[in-house]
């Protein structure tokens, strides 16, 4: 992405970095069919001002931490079965024609 962003002026690369590196952390990945942000946050955000934190009660925090927390361990148990099963695939797609040798 950055060459071909930069394929004009490339000595402004770090300028540029934040609004790709947010782009590609959109993109939803094939093997685990979800994107980075989906994984890390729950959602896909639409512009960094969405990652931002909106303020709550007090009395909220907790509840709402225990939640969130929850749903970050299950969207995690999601991703790691969704890679186990694209490794699966990939393992057994390699491994059609081979011939078991016999000893």
């Amino acid at each position: 992405m950055l060459r071909a962003v930069l394929r004009v002026n490339y000595k402004s690369w770090d300028e540029y970095f934040p609004h790709i590196e947010f782009a590609f952390n959109r993109v939803v990945h094939r093997t685990t069919k979800l994107s980075p942000f989906e994984v890390v946050y729950g959602f896909n955000p639409l512009t960094p001002l969405d990652l931002l934190p909106l303020p709550q009660p007090q009395d909220f925090i907790n509840k709402k931490g225990v939640i969130k927390a929850e749903f970050g361990r299950k969207m995690h148990e999601k991703v790691r079965d969704q890679i186990q099963q694209q490794s699966e695939k990939y393992a057994n797609q390699n491994n059609k024609g081979k011939r078991e040798l016999i000893f």
